[in-house]
């Protein structure tokens, strides 16, 4: 028996989380920065950033499923000159 840790058991836990963001996305209606929460905290102790890379790996892999991640946000940069604008100054 190889050591370390078992790839067949990973692959079930990532399609159980897979599977357990789905209800609390879709079937919940829980947004998805709560739902990332409970998965974290309550369900499967891994942080919040590991279950977001699960989701995206799962959902490139099986594409034909119904599992979509929340997309990145991306915050865009603004200087002080272009707030200035927004400012009417």
């Amino acid at each position: 028996m190889p050591r370390g840790r078992s790839k067949d058991l990973i692959d079930k836990r990532n399609e159980a989380l897979c599977r357990r963001w789905y209800y609390w996305t879709e079937v919940q209606r829980l947004r998805f920065d709560d739902a990332l929460k409970i998965l974290s905290e309550q369900e499967f102790f891994i942080s919040e950033d590991r279950v977001m890379a699960i989701i995206r790996q799962y959902c490139k892999e099986h594409p034909e499923g119904d599992i979509r991640p929340a997309p990145k946000i991306k915050v865009p940069k603004l200087t002080a000159g272009q707030l200035r604008l927004f400012a009417g100054e």
